[in-house]
């Protein structure tokens, strides 16, 4: 019995560890030579792990910008109270290099406080 539980045990890591590393956001999937600096209003916000986000509403469409992890945006002075829905914020970063409403976020600058994210 022990053996099984085992062998089922080493499977649900050998599956989900893949599953896990294909959702996070690799880096690589940005375009670094290509530098965005936006303004706008932010509509919505993730908290979470492994990376928040900000939904801005900018003058030509609603980004996605793909922040740090929490712990990070924390240790860094950028607060979940400081990202709320209303907020003007500008976030400077790169675009996707697949999806085009979507950024990597490298610096937020709110409330004239400016935090780097990397």
């Amino acid at each position: 019995m022990q053996r099984r539980r085992t062998l089922v045990s080493t499977f649900v890591v050998m599956v989900a560890v893949p599953v896990i590393a294909l959702a996070h956001h690799g880096w690589n999937e940005y375009d670094a030579s290509q530098p965005l600096k936006l303004t706008g209003t932010i509509d919505s916000v993730g908290y979470e792990n492994p990376h928040g986000f900000v939904m801005l509403k900018a003058s030509d469409k609603t980004w996605e910008a793909i922040l740090a992890p929490p712990s990070r945006m924390e240790s860094r002075g950028l607060t979940r109270d400081l990202l709320k829905a209303g907020a003007t914020a500008t976030i400077e970063g790169f675009p996707s290099k697949k999806k085009p409403d979507e950024m990597r976020a490298e610096r937020v600058i709110i409330e004239g406080k400016t935090v780097e994210l990397r």
